[in-house]
Protein backbone atom coordinates (compact mmCIF):
# COMPACT_ATOMS: atom_id res chain seq x y z
CA UNK A 1 0.00 0.00 0.00
CA UNK A 2 1.28 3.12 -1.07
CA UNK A 3 2.39 5.47 1.84
CA UNK A 4 3.33 8.98 1.95
CA UNK A 5 5.68 7.93 5.29
CA UNK A 6 8.74 10.75 4.57
CA UNK A 7 9.57 12.54 7.85
CA UNK A 8 8.76 16.08 8.34
CA UNK A 9 12.13 16.77 7.84
CA UNK A 10 12.71 14.90 4.69
CA UNK A 11 9.55 16.62 3.44
CA UNK A 12 10.55 19.65 4.08
CA UNK A 13 14.08 19.12 2.53
CA UNK A 14 12.02 17.81 -0.63
CA UNK A 15 9.93 21.38 -0.52
CA UNK A 16 13.19 23.45 -0.41
CA UNK A 17 14.13 21.78 -3.65
CA UNK A 18 10.80 22.16 -5.09
CA UNK A 19 9.65 18.89 -4.84
CA UNK A 20 6.43 17.30 -3.87
CA UNK A 21 6.72 16.56 -0.03
CA UNK A 22 6.13 12.70 0.13
CA UNK A 23 4.65 13.50 3.46
CA UNK A 24 0.70 13.33 4.42
CA UNK A 25 0.56 15.84 7.12
CA UNK A 26 2.76 18.79 4.44
CA UNK A 27 1.00 17.58 2.02
CA UNK A 28 -2.09 18.68 3.29
CA UNK A 29 -0.71 22.03 4.59
CA UNK A 30 0.32 23.15 1.72
CA UNK A 31 -1.52 22.14 -1.36
CA UNK A 32 -3.27 25.04 -2.57
CA UNK A 33 -5.91 25.12 -5.59
CA UNK A 34 -5.88 21.54 -6.18
CA UNK A 35 -8.68 20.63 -4.24
CA UNK A 36 -11.46 21.49 -6.43
CA UNK A 37 -10.00 19.08 -9.29
CA UNK A 38 -9.34 16.19 -6.93
CA UNK A 39 -12.51 16.27 -4.74
CA UNK A 40 -14.50 16.28 -8.31
CA UNK A 41 -12.35 12.96 -9.70
CA UNK A 42 -13.00 11.71 -5.99
CA UNK A 43 -16.75 12.31 -6.46
CA UNK A 44 -16.74 11.02 -9.87
CA UNK A 45 -14.71 7.98 -10.05
CA UNK A 46 -13.74 6.68 -6.18
CA UNK A 47 -17.05 7.46 -4.73
CA UNK A 48 -19.30 6.10 -7.42
CA UNK A 49 -17.76 4.56 -10.56
CA UNK A 50 -14.81 2.48 -9.13
CA UNK A 51 -17.02 0.72 -6.58
CA UNK A 52 -19.77 0.01 -8.27
CA UNK A 53 -17.22 -2.28 -11.28
CA UNK A 54 -15.69 0.62 -13.58
CA UNK A 55 -12.49 1.04 -14.68
CA UNK A 56 -10.05 4.09 -15.73
CA UNK A 57 -7.05 5.29 -17.20
CA UNK A 58 -6.17 9.10 -16.65
CA UNK A 59 -2.52 10.79 -17.94
CA UNK A 60 -1.80 13.68 -15.96
CA UNK A 61 0.55 15.77 -17.62
CA UNK A 62 1.97 19.63 -17.64
CA UNK A 63 5.27 21.42 -17.62
CA UNK A 64 7.76 21.13 -14.21
CA UNK A 65 6.73 22.19 -11.27
CA UNK A 66 2.94 22.24 -12.45
CA UNK A 67 2.03 20.50 -9.30
CA UNK A 68 1.70 16.30 -10.95
CA UNK A 69 3.26 14.80 -7.76
CA UNK A 70 1.58 16.96 -5.55
CA UNK A 71 -1.91 15.80 -7.62
CA UNK A 72 -1.31 12.17 -7.41
CA UNK A 73 -0.07 12.35 -3.61
CA UNK A 74 -3.38 14.15 -3.21
CA UNK A 75 -5.16 11.66 -4.83
CA UNK A 76 -3.34 8.77 -3.27
CA UNK A 77 -4.50 10.23 0.28
CA UNK A 78 -8.23 10.50 -0.12
CA UNK A 79 -8.50 7.31 -1.94
CA UNK A 80 -6.63 5.54 1.55
CA UNK A 81 -9.07 7.75 3.13
CA UNK A 82 -11.85 5.87 1.34
CA UNK A 83 -10.46 2.31 1.86
CA UNK A 84 -9.00 1.94 -1.30
CA UNK A 85 -5.57 0.04 -1.74
CA UNK A 86 -2.68 2.65 -2.97
CA UNK A 87 0.02 1.67 -5.26
CA UNK A 88 2.97 4.16 -6.04
CA UNK A 89 5.52 3.55 -8.79
CA UNK A 90 8.12 5.70 -10.18
CA UNK A 91 9.29 5.19 -13.56
CA UNK A 92 12.79 5.91 -12.18
CA UNK A 93 12.50 3.24 -9.93
CA UNK A 94 10.17 0.19 -11.89
CA UNK A 95 11.13 -0.38 -16.15
CA UNK A 96 7.93 0.04 -17.54
CA UNK A 97 8.41 -1.58 -20.99
CA UNK A 98 8.10 -5.21 -19.42
CA UNK A 99 4.00 -5.05 -17.55
CA UNK A 100 5.27 -8.24 -15.93
CA UNK A 101 7.40 -5.90 -13.67
CA UNK A 102 4.88 -3.47 -12.86
CA UNK A 103 2.37 -6.01 -11.99
CA UNK A 104 4.54 -8.05 -9.59
CA UNK A 105 5.19 -3.83 -8.38
CA UNK A 106 1.80 -3.41 -7.73
CA UNK A 107 1.09 -6.98 -5.89
CA UNK A 108 3.80 -6.09 -3.69
CA UNK A 109 3.01 -2.82 -2.70
CA UNK A 110 -0.77 -4.34 -2.44
CA UNK A 111 -0.05 -6.97 0.04
CA UNK A 112 -1.36 -10.34 -1.17
CA UNK A 113 -1.82 -12.07 2.41
CA UNK A 114 -3.43 -8.56 3.60
CA UNK A 115 -6.10 -8.91 0.81
CA UNK A 116 -6.51 -12.72 1.20
CA UNK A 117 -7.10 -12.37 4.81
CA UNK A 118 -9.89 -9.69 3.67
CA UNK A 119 -11.80 -12.39 1.63
CA UNK A 120 -11.21 -14.72 4.57
CA UNK A 121 -12.90 -12.53 6.78
CA UNK A 122 -15.70 -11.84 4.01
CA UNK A 123 -16.36 -15.35 4.07
CA UNK A 124 -16.47 -15.96 7.83
CA UNK A 125 -19.02 -13.12 8.36
CA UNK A 126 -21.08 -14.81 5.14
CA UNK A 127 -20.95 -17.59 7.28
CA UNK A 128 -22.80 -15.47 10.02
CA UNK A 129 -19.57 -15.09 12.64
CA UNK A 130 -17.61 -12.16 13.55
CA UNK A 131 -13.76 -12.41 12.42
CA UNK A 132 -13.04 -10.10 15.05
CA UNK A 133 -13.77 -12.38 17.77
CA UNK A 134 -11.92 -15.40 16.53
CA UNK A 135 -8.78 -15.05 18.82
CA UNK A 136 -5.41 -14.34 17.05
CA UNK A 137 -3.58 -17.56 16.28
CA UNK A 138 -6.90 -19.68 15.78
CA UNK A 139 -8.75 -19.99 12.59
CA UNK A 140 -12.22 -20.37 12.07
CA UNK A 141 -12.15 -23.67 11.77
CA UNK A 142 -9.87 -23.88 15.39
CA UNK A 143 -12.94 -21.84 16.51
CA UNK A 144 -15.33 -24.30 15.46
CA UNK A 145 -13.90 -27.76 16.32
CA UNK A 146 -13.53 -26.04 20.10
CA UNK A 147 -17.54 -25.40 20.21
CA UNK A 148 -17.98 -29.02 18.79
CA UNK A 149 -19.28 -27.90 15.07
CA UNK A 150 -16.32 -28.30 13.02
CA UNK A 151 -17.97 -31.34 11.31
CA UNK A 152 -18.26 -32.02 7.91
CA UNK A 153 -21.14 -29.37 7.42
CA UNK A 154 -19.00 -26.95 8.40
CA UNK A 155 -16.07 -27.97 6.11
CA UNK A 156 -18.17 -28.23 3.07
CA UNK A 157 -20.01 -24.38 3.72
CA UNK A 158 -16.67 -23.36 3.73
CA UNK A 159 -15.18 -25.60 0.78
CA UNK A 160 -18.67 -23.73 -1.37
CA UNK A 161 -17.61 -20.49 -0.48
CA UNK A 162 -14.44 -20.99 -1.66
CA UNK A 163 -15.55 -21.92 -5.15
CA UNK A 164 -18.31 -19.03 -5.19
CA UNK A 165 -15.77 -16.63 -4.97
CA UNK A 166 -12.86 -17.83 -6.88
CA UNK A 167 -12.65 -21.36 -8.34
CA UNK A 168 -16.35 -20.96 -10.10
CA UNK A 169 -15.91 -17.19 -10.46
CA UNK A 170 -15.53 -16.65 -14.58
CA UNK A 171 -13.41 -13.06 -14.02
CA UNK A 172 -10.37 -15.05 -12.45
CA UNK A 173 -7.51 -16.35 -14.27
CA UNK A 174 -7.44 -20.16 -13.24
CA UNK A 175 -4.65 -20.51 -11.86
CA UNK A 176 -4.59 -17.46 -9.87
CA UNK A 177 -8.29 -18.62 -8.81
CA UNK A 178 -7.13 -21.98 -7.64
CA UNK A 179 -4.10 -20.00 -5.60
CA UNK A 180 -6.38 -18.06 -3.83
CA UNK A 181 -8.36 -20.51 -2.67
CA UNK A 182 -5.70 -22.69 -1.31
CA UNK A 183 -4.37 -19.69 0.43
CA UNK A 184 -7.75 -18.21 1.65
CA UNK A 185 -8.34 -21.54 2.98
CA UNK A 186 -5.52 -22.33 4.93
CA UNK A 187 -6.39 -18.75 6.47
CA UNK A 188 -10.03 -20.10 7.49
CA UNK A 189 -8.46 -22.90 9.22
CA UNK A 190 -10.26 -25.79 6.47
CA UNK A 191 -8.13 -27.01 3.79
CA UNK A 192 -5.02 -26.69 5.79
CA UNK A 193 -1.62 -26.53 3.48
CA UNK A 194 1.76 -27.75 4.45
CA UNK A 195 4.23 -24.82 4.82
CA UNK A 196 6.26 -26.03 1.31
CA UNK A 197 3.18 -25.86 -0.37
CA UNK A 198 1.87 -22.50 1.16
CA UNK A 199 5.49 -20.59 0.32
CA UNK A 200 5.55 -22.30 -2.76
CA UNK A 201 2.20 -21.06 -4.11
CA UNK A 202 3.38 -17.33 -2.16
CA UNK A 203 6.05 -17.61 -4.77
CA UNK A 204 4.68 -18.21 -7.95
CA UNK A 205 2.46 -16.04 -7.17
CA UNK A 206 4.99 -13.23 -6.56
CA UNK A 207 7.12 -14.55 -9.64
CA UNK A 208 10.04 -16.19 -8.53
CA UNK A 209 12.16 -17.27 -11.09
CA UNK A 210 13.35 -20.21 -9.06
CA UNK A 211 9.93 -22.33 -8.97
CA UNK A 212 10.22 -24.90 -11.43
CA UNK A 213 7.12 -26.21 -13.16
CA UNK A 214 7.62 -29.27 -12.10
CA UNK A 215 7.34 -28.20 -8.54
CA UNK A 216 3.59 -26.46 -9.99
CA UNK A 217 2.53 -29.89 -11.21
CA UNK A 218 3.47 -31.75 -7.99
CA UNK A 219 0.83 -30.17 -5.44
CA UNK A 220 -1.97 -29.80 -9.21
CA UNK A 221 -0.77 -26.86 -10.06
CA UNK A 222 -0.37 -25.12 -13.94
CA UNK A 223 2.95 -24.46 -14.39
CA UNK A 224 2.27 -21.32 -16.50
CA UNK A 225 4.43 -18.23 -14.65
CA UNK A 226 3.65 -14.51 -14.62
CA UNK A 227 5.02 -13.24 -17.78
CA UNK A 228 4.17 -9.75 -19.53
CA UNK A 229 1.86 -12.31 -21.51
CA UNK A 230 -0.22 -13.12 -18.57
CA UNK A 231 0.59 -9.96 -16.35
CA UNK A 232 -2.58 -7.81 -17.30
CA UNK A 233 -4.97 -11.02 -16.75
CA UNK A 234 -3.61 -11.23 -13.58
CA UNK A 235 -4.30 -7.58 -12.56
CA UNK A 236 -7.71 -7.89 -13.78
CA UNK A 237 -8.08 -11.13 -11.62
CA UNK A 238 -6.18 -9.44 -8.52
CA UNK A 239 -8.78 -6.27 -8.45
CA UNK A 240 -11.21 -8.89 -8.52
CA UNK A 241 -10.07 -10.27 -5.59
CA UNK A 242 -9.02 -6.88 -3.44
CA UNK A 243 -13.17 -5.96 -4.28
CA UNK A 244 -13.80 -9.60 -2.75
CA UNK A 245 -11.77 -8.74 -0.07
CA UNK A 246 -14.16 -5.83 0.84
CA UNK A 247 -12.71 -2.94 -0.04
CA UNK A 248 -14.16 -0.49 -3.13
CA UNK A 249 -10.80 -0.97 -5.21
CA UNK A 250 -7.78 -0.12 -6.42
CA UNK A 251 -6.26 3.45 -7.18
CA UNK A 252 -2.45 3.15 -9.06
CA UNK A 253 -0.25 5.99 -9.44
CA UNK A 254 2.62 5.82 -11.88
CA UNK A 255 4.67 8.88 -12.08
CA UNK A 256 8.08 9.96 -13.49
CA UNK A 257 6.74 8.81 -16.86
CA UNK A 258 8.86 11.73 -18.72
CA UNK A 259 12.18 8.57 -17.98
CA UNK A 260 11.41 6.65 -20.97
CA UNK A 261 12.53 9.67 -23.24
CA UNK A 262 14.96 11.44 -20.37
CA UNK A 263 19.19 10.64 -20.60
CA UNK A 264 21.13 9.38 -17.96
CA UNK A 265 24.10 11.11 -16.63
CA UNK A 266 26.43 9.88 -19.63
CA UNK A 267 23.85 11.88 -21.94
CA UNK A 268 22.65 8.55 -22.73
CA UNK A 269 18.54 8.17 -23.65
CA UNK A 270 17.82 5.73 -20.76
CA UNK A 271 15.41 3.96 -22.72
CA UNK A 272 16.60 2.03 -26.12
CA UNK A 273 14.36 2.75 -28.88
CA UNK A 274 12.99 -1.23 -28.80
CA UNK A 275 12.25 -0.69 -24.65
CA UNK A 276 10.50 2.47 -24.95
CA UNK A 277 8.42 1.10 -27.64
CA UNK A 278 8.01 -1.73 -25.67
CA UNK A 279 6.52 0.26 -22.51
CA UNK A 280 4.32 2.38 -24.99
CA UNK A 281 2.81 -0.81 -26.62
CA UNK A 282 2.54 -1.84 -22.91
CA UNK A 283 0.10 1.17 -22.01
CA UNK A 284 -1.67 0.66 -25.06
CA UNK A 285 -2.51 -2.87 -23.98
CA UNK A 286 -3.17 -1.41 -20.84
CA UNK A 287 -6.21 0.71 -22.16
CA UNK A 288 -7.62 -1.48 -24.77
CA UNK A 289 -7.88 -3.83 -21.83
CA UNK A 290 -9.40 -1.73 -19.05
CA UNK A 291 -12.89 -1.70 -20.05
CA UNK A 292 -12.43 -5.72 -19.50
CA UNK A 293 -11.22 -4.65 -15.69
CA UNK A 294 -12.92 -3.62 -13.32
CA UNK A 295 -12.83 -1.84 -9.71
CA UNK A 296 -9.18 0.41 -10.44
CA UNK A 297 -8.18 3.80 -11.18
CA UNK A 298 -4.63 4.26 -13.18
CA UNK A 299 -3.10 7.59 -12.99
CA UNK A 300 -0.02 8.35 -15.60
CA UNK A 301 1.73 11.20 -14.69
CA UNK A 302 4.41 12.57 -17.04
CA UNK A 303 5.80 16.11 -18.11
CA UNK A 304 4.24 18.25 -21.22
CA UNK A 305 7.19 17.04 -22.86
CA UNK A 306 6.36 13.71 -23.11
CA UNK A 307 3.23 14.49 -25.45
CA UNK A 308 5.24 16.98 -27.42
CA UNK A 309 8.24 15.24 -28.51
CA UNK A 310 7.44 13.96 -31.75
CA UNK A 311 10.37 11.93 -32.36
CA UNK A 312 10.52 9.66 -28.86
CA UNK A 313 7.35 10.85 -27.19
CA UNK A 314 4.26 9.02 -27.13
CA UNK A 315 3.54 11.20 -30.39
CA UNK A 316 6.52 8.50 -32.17
CA UNK A 317 3.87 5.84 -31.23
CA UNK A 318 0.86 6.13 -33.27
CA UNK A 319 -0.90 3.02 -31.68
CA UNK A 320 -1.06 5.02 -28.47
CA UNK A 321 -1.58 8.27 -29.23
CA UNK A 322 -4.65 7.99 -31.15
CA UNK A 323 -6.16 6.55 -28.20
CA UNK A 324 -4.75 9.02 -25.80
CA UNK A 325 -6.19 12.14 -27.52
CA UNK A 326 -9.18 13.72 -26.13
CA UNK A 327 -11.95 13.55 -29.34
CA UNK A 328 -13.47 17.32 -28.11
CA UNK A 329 -11.24 19.77 -27.82
CA UNK A 330 -12.62 22.98 -25.75
CA UNK A 331 -10.71 25.95 -24.98
CA UNK A 332 -11.54 25.65 -21.19
CA UNK A 333 -10.35 22.70 -18.55
CA UNK A 334 -12.03 19.82 -19.46
CA UNK A 335 -12.77 17.97 -15.78
CA UNK A 336 -13.49 14.79 -17.62
CA UNK A 337 -10.82 14.32 -19.99
CA UNK A 338 -8.45 11.08 -20.61
CA UNK A 339 -5.70 13.77 -20.52
CA UNK A 340 -5.56 15.86 -17.36
CA UNK A 341 -3.76 19.33 -18.17
CA UNK A 342 -2.53 20.58 -14.84
CA UNK A 343 -0.81 23.95 -16.96
CA UNK A 344 -4.52 24.85 -17.97
CA UNK A 345 -5.77 24.31 -14.88
CA UNK A 346 -3.75 26.18 -13.20
CA UNK A 347 -4.44 29.03 -16.25
CA UNK A 348 -7.66 29.07 -15.04
CA UNK A 349 -7.59 28.23 -10.74
CA UNK A 350 -4.52 29.93 -9.73
CA UNK A 351 -5.42 33.68 -9.32
CA UNK A 352 -3.05 36.01 -7.96
CA UNK A 353 -4.99 34.85 -4.32
CA UNK A 354 -4.68 31.17 -4.22
CA UNK A 355 -1.15 32.32 -5.58
CA UNK A 356 -0.56 33.78 -2.31
CA UNK A 357 -2.07 31.59 -0.03
CA UNK A 358 0.63 28.58 -1.79
CA UNK A 359 3.43 31.22 -0.76
CA UNK A 360 2.23 31.94 2.57
CA UNK A 361 1.75 28.48 3.77
CA UNK A 362 4.98 27.85 2.66
CA UNK A 363 7.00 30.45 4.11
CA UNK A 364 4.79 29.66 7.57
CA UNK A 365 6.10 26.47 7.21
CA UNK A 366 9.49 27.28 6.40
CA UNK A 367 9.99 29.77 9.20
CA UNK A 368 9.08 27.73 12.02
CA UNK A 369 11.95 25.79 11.12
CA UNK A 370 13.65 28.93 11.17
CA UNK A 371 14.31 29.00 7.40
CA UNK A 372 14.29 32.57 5.92
CA UNK A 373 10.81 32.77 3.73
CA UNK A 374 8.95 35.23 2.10
CA UNK A 375 5.36 35.17 1.20
CA UNK A 376 4.42 36.56 -2.10
CA UNK A 377 2.72 39.97 -2.30
CA UNK A 378 -0.38 40.54 -4.86
CA UNK A 379 2.27 42.31 -7.30
CA UNK A 380 4.39 39.41 -7.27
CA UNK A 381 1.87 36.90 -7.93
CA UNK A 382 0.42 39.26 -10.73
CA UNK A 383 3.55 39.77 -12.58
CA UNK A 384 4.61 35.62 -11.87
CA UNK A 385 1.48 34.67 -13.31
CA UNK A 386 1.58 37.16 -16.76
CA UNK A 387 5.42 35.28 -16.91
CA UNK A 388 4.27 31.79 -16.56
CA UNK A 389 1.67 31.83 -19.72
CA UNK A 390 5.40 32.02 -21.68
CA UNK A 391 7.61 29.61 -19.33
CA UNK A 392 8.77 26.64 -19.16
CA UNK A 393 8.19 25.78 -14.87
CA UNK A 394 4.71 25.51 -13.75
CA UNK A 395 3.32 27.78 -11.35
CA UNK A 396 3.57 25.93 -8.49
CA UNK A 397 7.25 25.71 -8.61
CA UNK A 398 7.61 29.28 -9.60
CA UNK A 399 5.82 30.28 -6.95
CA UNK A 400 7.85 27.84 -4.12
CA UNK A 401 11.36 29.03 -5.31
CA UNK A 402 10.00 33.31 -5.43
CA UNK A 403 8.98 31.92 -1.48
CA UNK A 404 12.36 30.28 -0.60
CA UNK A 405 14.87 32.38 -3.26
CA UNK A 406 13.41 35.32 -3.78
CA UNK A 407 14.45 37.74 -6.67
CA UNK A 408 15.97 35.19 -8.95
CA UNK A 409 15.29 34.34 -12.37
CA UNK A 410 13.37 30.79 -12.55
CA UNK A 411 12.28 30.84 -16.20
Amino acid sequence: MAELNLSRQEGISRLLQGKAPGNAELLRETTVGLDSLTEFLGRQYLETYIPAGGSKIKFVTGLQGSGKTCFAETMLLGAAAADYLTVSISAKEIWLHDFRGVYLEILRQCGLEGILRGCANQIIRGMGYDPDAIPKGKTLMDVLSEKGEGDAFSKGEIREALRRSFTRNPLLDNTFAVCCSLLTGDLLGYPVLENTSRELIYAWMHGDPAVKASQMKAIGMSPVRVSKYTARNLLRSLCEVIHLSGRPGLLVVIDDLEQLISKNTDGQIRYTKGRREDAYESIRQLIDDIDSMRYVLFLFCMDREMAEDESLGIKSYQALWMRMQNEVISPRFNRFADIVDLDRYGDESYAEDQMMEMSRKLADILNREGIEAQPLNREKAAEMKARAVFGKLGIPYLVNRMTVEGEKDHG
